[in-house]
């Protein structure tokens, strides 16, 4: 059901994005978006989400997920945030991979070499005392109450295979991470009423430029910029959308949540993956997938990926 509240009827669709593995050669690519509907004009919804997501977790509950996730400190933390998100959303808790693919509606092209593997890992990985869904209960109640509702968590996962052959397309590794959000964020708009909508993400690399990204994902719509610097860029899509990419982006919730989601799914497709590979070469040592590291274990994965009778494009991604 629509909101209806809120002063003179207003009511904004806000959209954060962010990803999770844009640096590393190994591993998947994850964006995730979220979709939050405010009783708010545009111009007043980010005040009115900080004091009621302050106001409802007390706690750090949401944040960039590199405050949040420490590899050494475990996915507990991380896990229960997005855990509480899709609770929120209206989706029960995951009980395994496949549901937390249904959960965060996670498209998924050729699965990679550990798609099998991925397939059997177990979620939730930790008992949360109290539940994620008793906690997200009692946040939902203020979020409520404050005329904040999430509607909707969404992940895109590119796999290497898929990422390597937009290279081969001519794409950039810039040019992939800004399509795959934004078809996202497009997906999430398109689905809103006549509401106005604020689409909040993360910057992309160091591009300062997204116009024509972003008339593409919105069917050819007029674009017209507002600011390009080197920490915002803003632009108005037709008269009642507006889309901001920012240095920093994680400090508003939507897209901490998001980022959060995107780290989440990211960290259990790594555990897939080394779990994969350790039982295909003895003493080969788990890797996050970050270049310097991802190199040392392409060389001690070798063997393991000739047995397997792969190409690299498969499992390495090149830019």
């Amino acid at each position: 059901m629509a909101l209806r509240w809120g002063r003179g009827g207003d009511v904004t669709l806000v959209i954060g994005t962010d990803e999770a593995g844009y640096g590393p050669n190994l591993g998947p690519l994850v964006v995730a978006a979220t979709a939050w509907q405010l009783a708010a004009a545009p111009e007043a919804v980010e005040s009115v989400l900080a004091a009621a997501v302050a106001q409802a977790c007390p706690l750090r509950m949401w944040g960039d997920s590199k405050a949040i996730y420490r590899g050494g400190a475990g996915l507990a933390p991380l896990e229960r945030g997005v855990l509480v998100a899709t609770s929120l959303a209206g989706v029960s808790e995951p009980t395994n991979w496949a549901s937390l693919v249904s959960a965060l509606g996670i498209t998924l092209a050729d699965p990679p070499p550990e798609g099998e593997t991925l397939q059997a890992i177990r979620v939730p990985r930790h008992e949360h005392t109290p539940g994620c869904a008793a906690l997200a209960a009692g946040i939902h109640g203020h979020l409520e109450a404050r005329g904040v509702r999430l509607t909707a968590l969404r992940c895109r996962v590119v796999q290497p295979a898929e990422f390597n052959a937009q290279l081969d397309r001519g794409l950039n590794k810039s040019d992939i991470l800004s399509a795959v959000t934004l078809d996202l964020a497009a997906g999430l708009a398109d689905k809103a009423g006549d509401e106005p909508i604020v689409i909040w993400c993360d910057r992309h690399g160091g591009r300062r430029r997204y116009a024509a990204q972003v008339s593409r994902a919105f069917g050819g719509a007029l674009v017209s910029p507002l600011e390009e610097t080197p920490t915002q860029s803003r632009y108005a899509i037709g008269s009642r959308r507006w889309i901001e990419f920012s240095v920093g982006g994680e400090s508003r919730t939507p897209v901490a949540v998001a980022s959060m989601a995107a780290k989440y799914v990211r960290e259990l497709s790594m555990l897939a993956f080394n779990s994969f590979w350790a039982g295909r070469q003895a003493n080969l040592a788990a890797t996050a997938g970050y270049p310097v590291d991802a190199s040392r274990w392409r060389g001690e994965a070798q063997a393991a990926v000739n047995r397997e009778g792969l190409g690299w494009d498969t499992i390495w991604r090149r830019a």
